[in-house]
């Protein structure tokens, strides 16, 4: 069967579960004693470089509490790499990027997801786990790729280049994933390109690292204008500051930022991948082009590596906060519900994109 074929082949249809009831839980104490602070003691040694000890007296009691409610909902956090360290550290099961969050999603036990990142990505869990309940502690939180591109979009595409098979980026809502034939990520959108195995592929909506794609293989790209708003602030003038004050420094860049950016760091890749390189190659000093809080995270296991931190904000991952990760947990809030019909469909590009040997 060619890859084509295989990408129209049919798949059972699963439905989604209805919300389900749960027991009401009252919200714990949230005050610092020093019950709490053994209890937490070892979470603080991993995020001691980062959260300076006049602040942990907040965040423990939140640590504290999430971890015990966690048991008691049968919950898993997932947490992207951009969420800050007390998140990322202190409280999620699971870390990583779009990518490696999406396939770990369909191996969880629990019956509870709570997804600390942005919307689309608590989208992506519950396609993936239909059965389960999938949470995000505050539902504004969004993407500026994910609003830049709609299924009437891409519906017009198609009808403009017929015959083209569509690949989107997991950075987009449920209905645009109902629309395309694969979705991919930024760690491993050359292997998805190439798998479908044909000379021209539209890849949506990020037009940076559409661009990045291009000059890593042979296939023609199709793109589209959107943009992250995080990634689109680098400059490369930023950049060669960066290098003029230090030639020594070691720069890698995320594929979403602009050509010129990623023209002048050395490594370009996932955070997955950005990550690995900082943990394999332990160079002296780095600067990440990537939203700020990874520098933060990748810190707490890089102590021989000195960190040069720009910072560029994504004000929608900084939505999510201990508290309200605890409100979740207590009020069972916000949970996400995605049409059947669109979830099936969506389900099945990114299945074939986490079932792909690559």
């Amino acid at each position: 069967m060619s890859p084509l074929a295989a990408l129209a082949s049919s798949a059972p249809l699963r439905t989604i579960a209805e919300p389900r009831r749960f027991s009401p839980v009252a919200m714990p104490s949230l005050e610092w004693t020093p019950e709490v602070e053994a209890a937490t003691a070892h979470l603080y040694d991993r995020v001691k470089t980062v959260i300076p000890p006049v602040e942990w007296p907040f965040f423990a009691p939140y640590v504290k509490a999430i971890n015990e409610l966690k048991k008691v909902r049968n919950a898993v956090i997932l947490a992207h790499n951009y969420q800050t360290p007390e998140i990322y550290n202190c409280v999620a099961d699971v870390v990583g990027d779009s990518f490696q969050l999406a396939r770990e999603a369909t191996k969880t036990d629990a019956q509870v997801i709570v997804q600390c990142g942005v919307h689309f990505m608590a989208e992506t869990s519950k396609i993936l786990n239909p059965d389960k309940t999938v949470l995000i502690p505050d539902a504004r939180a969004g993407c500026s790729l994910a609003t830049s591109i709609t299924a009437a979009d891409v519906r017009e595409l198609r009808r403009k280049h017929p015959g083209v098979p569509v690949a989107v980026y997991v950075n987009t809502t449920a209905e645009v994933k109902a629309e395309a034939d694969i979705c991919l990520t930024s760690g491993n959108a050359v292997a998805v390109v190439e798998s479908l195995g044909v000379p021209e592929v539209m890849v949506l909506p990020d037009q940076y690292l559409a661009a990045w794609i291009a000059t890593q293989t042979k296939v023609k790209i199709i793109t589209w204008n959107g943009a992250c708003e995080v990634h689109e602030r680098f400059t490369a003038e930023e950049l060669r500051a960066y290098r003029e004050a230090d030639p020594d420094v070691t720069i890698l860049a995320h594929p979403e930022c602009p050509p010129d950016v990623i023209a002048e760091a050395d490594f370009t890749g996932s955070t997955a991948k950005l990550a690995d390189y900082v943990k394999y190659k332990s160079p002296k000093k780095v600067v990440l082009i990537t939203e700020c809080s990874m520098a933060d995270n990748i810190m707490t296991s890089a102590p021989n590596t000195e960190f040069v931190k720009p910072c560029n904000l994504c004000p929608h991952m900084k939505r999510i906060t201990l508290p309200k990760i605890l409100e979740s947990l207590v009020h069972m809030r916000e949970e996400i519900v995605v049409d059947p019909v669109i979830a099936e469909r969506a389900r099945m590009s990114v299945e074939r994109m986490v079932n792909l040997k690559i």
